[in-house]
């Protein structure tokens, strides 16, 4: 799998650190997709283990009552990161400037995304470097619904369809030799598109795609 170059462009492509200079306090999905992603996180991650937030913010949806040897995150605004009560330590950097990680191999048991992998203009590097950085055994999660910022994501990922979406990161995973086959959660909304549109509380669909390194 490669993108095309057309399909990594984004309608605003001035510096994506100029974008997030600005912490956002807010979260980017509603309510019922946060606790989905909690249980999900309840039920794949084990405790006293080491996690990665790639492409972090000031929360992780982390379950509350778990215990982690080390959380390690990531992302674009150092504000934001610093408000994170779950990691132990950050780092910021642009994934679409340099993908790779400056975090050893084999290091992690999980790395997650959250609502953030339709920014990656080079998914294939970024997720080498998921495998890269993964224990074998190690999993992958990637979660998103269909909000974002329209200007910074990805053509292939403005263009797609949501079903269409969840075979691109599909397809992410797959360009990676290591990788088991994807498995894909998805629960989508049954609110009509104009309530979802207008923040209708439960009008976020849930998308995840988990893979494991071999």
């Amino acid at each position: 799998m490669q993108l095309r170059p057309n399909q990594r462009l984004k309608l605003d492509d001035t510096d994506d650190k100029l974008f997030y200079a600005y912490p956002r306090f807010v979260t980017h999905v509603d309510e019922g997709f946060i606790q989905q992603l909690t249980d999900l996180y309840r039920d794949r991650l084990k405790p006293n283990t080491r996690i990665f937030d790639m492409m972090s913010s000031w929360v992780s949806h982390l379950p509350e009552e778990m215990q982690f040897d080390h959380v390690e995150g990531h992302g674009l605004n150092g504000e934001e990161l610093a408000r994170n009560a779950h990691l132990n330590h950050y780092f910021v950097q642009n994934l679409n400037e340099n993908p790779q990680l400056p975090l050893p191999d084999g290091d992690f048991d999980a790395v997650l995304n959250c609502v953030s992998v339709q920014y990656m203009q080079y998914p294939e590097a970024v997720f080498s470097e998921i495998y890269r950085i993964l224990k074998p055994g190690g999993v992958a999660i990637i979660s998103f619904s269909n909000r974002m910022f329209f200007e910074k994501a990805i053509q292939a990922w403005r263009e797609a369809s949501e079903a269409q979406r969840v075979e691109l990161v599909k397809a992410y995973f797959a360009s990676v030799p290591g990788f088991t086959t994807a498995e894909v959660i998805a629960h989508k909304s049954t609110l009509p598109n104009i309530l979802q549109w207008l923040g209708a509380a439960g009008g976020d669909p849930f998308y995840a795609v988990i893979a494991y390194r071999s």
